[in-house]
């Protein structure tokens, strides 16, 4: 091999790895020119978040670790943001991080920070390599526990004088020590020390230094087939039983797992709500889904199965069921599995596969055609709310009428990203992600900005599907540079952005308790033209009338590979007043 960047790229393609994002930088250049050697795409962005932010895009997709590739010191820390998040949602991820030379460590060379520690909140595992025959171990050893146990982001710093070609690297050495050319004595014999340092980093086996993930509760049992038969036990006697999928379940899955899974999902045949990354595991109209008053009907129900979900804000802090209800829980975290709130019937494992085993041991589900019917009336009354509230006509145009109407557009391929507040969160109301793995938002940590790179990493994974980019007017800004790297790159993801000059689910609930919009006002920018800017194509929507003619054409125009965005002036609603989340 060449250098030490080969050296990394050999065990990527071993794992299988598609493509590479990354902003170049001279600390990991040979890692990018190994990666392209082996025939691994290379993905170039304008912005490290996004590069990260795509790497977790490809994870969830794919249900293998994606992987970016950032320099030193400030390259690393613009990805902390996006590693938080991809820690929070559970995503494995490997980041590599260039570094200073191994004998600069410490000495005020460009661009040195303590990395690892800056990693270590951030990350389920670190790794430094201290010498080139000990890269191969450290990558491979860096994918299993990305992937192993609950998944996460893992780094892995390979310091610059580990990466290039030895030759390369012991004239820079000779050079910048003074030592080249050296006649004295002294100076001869530090330059055989030197030669002693370089043979050592270049041919003798390394150690990493790096830090484990700490244990999860390794006192508890996992979970086997008779906590499995438990459940079953109380579902066979329940009346009125209810299933919540949270994005846990789809860590690891691949498009044939989900599969998989919603047939699981289905012979169990009971009403079923879906949130996070499981949105769309069973597809836009299957008649065990429901997506309204899942609240209401955890108060009533009298079982409520929870995989892979955890009792946060969105449950209501496991403080939301019925006094009656009983809980069945399934999670990969013994410690999510019971942060506040303790089922009665705990579960250790993959959700995914707790499902699959239920459904293996269940039979046919019972009809409990009186409980289905209360929660379709539900489901009916509020869909038919909604429609009843949108405008079709106005000076600008109404958030509920565009999506309803971008609803009957959709794609069967369609995948939807979502980044934003009010806008988006009205969209999650009405919008029917097609096919598993078809749906992303942030998670739990609710970050703004991940949907340039998330559009970016679905276009790079399903380059033949629809990729729509559900944007505010404010989280836009975070990345529509981006555009950059779509055009570029032959990617053609149709951007929406709801423009009503306002970070609307702030100043909503500021100005009511309030009485002040400080720091939430706007003002209705050209986004379309800043998309043109950076090789999109950009569409103006004022005329409500015009939606389903803009939406025919940025289809038309995504189709023939252009990445289109739509700047949709939007009139003001009151539809999520009251939303504000603590």
């Amino acid at each position: 091999m060449r250098h030490g960047g080969d050296r990394v790229a050999a065990v990527l393609k071993e794992q299988g790895v598609p493509c590479i994002f990354t902003l170049c930088g001279g600390h990991i250049s040979p890692i990018l020119v190994g990666a392209k050697d082996a025939g691994i795409r290379v993905i170039d962005v304008r912005d490290e978040k996004n590069a990260t932010f795509a790497a977790d895009a490809v994870a969830r997709m794919t249900g293998r670790a994606g992987v970016c590739a950032v320099t030193a010191g400030p390259g690393l820390s613009n990805a902390v943001t996006a590693l938080k998040n991809a820690q929070m949602a559970q995503t494995p991820i490997v980041i590599f991080g260039g570094a200073t030379a191994t004998i600069l460590r410490g000495r005020g060379s460009l661009q040195d920070i303590d990395q690892l520690e800056l990693m270590k909140p951030v990350t389920k595992w670190m790794a430094r390599v201290t010498s080139v025959p000990a890269i191969e171990a450290t990558v491979r050893k860096a994918f299993e526990v990305a992937e192993s146990g609950v998944p996460g982001p893992v780094f892995v710093e390979i310091p610059v004088d580990l990466l290039y070609p030895e030759a390369v690297v012991r004239e820079w050495y000779m050079k910048e020590s003074g030592l080249e050319g050296a006649e004295s004595f002294a100076g001869k014999a530090m330059g055989k020390a030197m030669e002693a340092y370089l043979y050592k980093q270049f041919h003798l086996p390394g150690t990493p230094q790096f830090s484990l993930p700490e244990p999860l509760d390794l006192l508890r049992k996992r979970a086997g087939h008779s906590e499995v038969e438990e459940v079953a036990s109380m579902l066979r006697k329940a009346e009125k039983p209810m299933l919540v999928i949270g994005s846990q379940t789809m860590l690891g899955q691949t498009r044939s797992d989900a599969e998989r899974l919603a047939s699981a999902v289905n012979a169990l045949g009971i009403p079923t709500f879906l949130g996070g990354s499981a949105r769309g595991l069973l597809g836009a109209g299957n008649e065990h889904q429901f997506r309204h008053k899942r609240s209401k009907a955890m108060r009533e129900a009298d079982l409520c199965i929870v995989a892979g979900f955890p009792f946060d804000f969105r449950m209501k802090y496991g403080r939301g069921f019925g006094k009656k209800t009983k809980v069945a829980a399934a999670n990969l975290n013994p410690v999510e599995l019971r942060k506040n709130k303790r089922p009665d019937a705990a579960l250790w494992m993959h959700p995914a596969r707790f499902l699959d085993r239920l459904a293996s041991v269940m039979g046919d589900p019972a009809p409990r055609h009186a409980w289905f019917e209360t929660l379709r009336g539900r489901e009916r009354a509020r869909d038919e709310e909604i429609a009843a509230k949108a405008k079709s006509d106005g000076e600008l145009v109404d958030p509920l009428h565009f999506f309803l109407r971008l609803e009957e557009k959709l794609a069967d391929d369609s995948v939807l990203i979502v980044d934003g507040g009010d806008f988006v969160a009205t969209g999650a109301y009405i919008l029917r992600p097609r096919t598993p793995l078809g749906w992303l938002d942030p998670g739990v940590f609710g970050t703004l900005g991940v949907g340039g790179g998330f559009a970016m990493g679905a276009c790079a994974i399903r380059p033949e599907s629809e990729v729509w980019l559900i944007y505010g007017d404010g989280s836009s800004a975070y990345s529509i540079a981006e555009f950059d790297t779509y055009a570029r790159h032959g990617m053609a993801p149709i951007a929406v952005i709801g423009t009503d000059a306002s970070w609307a689910q702030i100043a909503r609930d500021q100005v009511t308790l309030l009485g002040d919009a400080v720091g939430t006002e706007l003002v209705r920018n050209e986004y379309h033209k800043v998309a043109e800017g950076y090789g999109g194509v950009g569409l103006l929507l004022t005329d409500p009338s015009k939606v389903d003619e803009t939406l025919d054409e940025a289809k038309r125009i995504a189709s023939e590979g252009r990445p289109v965005c739509i700047n949709v002036h939007i009139a003001k609603s009151d539809f999520r007043e009251g939303s504000i989340s603590i």
